[in-house]
């Protein structure tokens, strides 16, 4: 159905015409009915695991909870890492506010200097590559 052709159908019909022998109500159900349709048709999407040109998302590395955290927050590094990895936390201005090496599987983090806020932290490799970046929010 040629785009003219179904304005036009659209404006006959809404003037009250008898349509085919079918009154306006009808007529117009039929009408968004074929529209349902064949948008329905053209808009079909196939979804993709992955996005061609893009390298595929690395595993999680470190997990943090709770979130939002009120007194403390514990990092579990999900693989075995060196001694040399290292954490830093930053405010929401960028003003690094923590520092830590992740020297355990788990390690918990006291949150009684911090103010209430969003911070995000950085899980940097030795050469200080970040491995990892997240956000979480202190409420106090």
């Amino acid at each position: 159905m040629k785009t003219r052709n179904c304005i036009e159908f659209c404006i006959f019909a809404k003037k009250g015409y008898i349509v085919g022998g079918l009154s306006y109500p009808v007529t117009m159900r039929i009408f968004y009915l074929i529209l349902i349709l064949i948008f329905c048709s053209v808009t079909q999407v196939k979804s993709q695991n992955r996005i061609p040109g893009f390298p595929d998302p690395e595993p999680e590395s470190v997990r943090f909870y709770p979130n939002p955290a009120t007194s403390f927050i514990t990092f579990d590094f999900l693989k075995n890492f060196g001694r040399n990895y290292s954490i830093q936390v930053f405010n929401f201005l960028g003003k690094k506010v923590y520092e830590f090496s992740a020297s355990d599987q788990k390690t918990i983090v006291n949150l009684s200097d911090f103010f209430r806020g969003i911070y995000i932290f950085q899980l940097k490799d030795p050469n200080g590559k970040i491995i990892q970046s997240g956000k979480f929010q202190v409420n106090k």
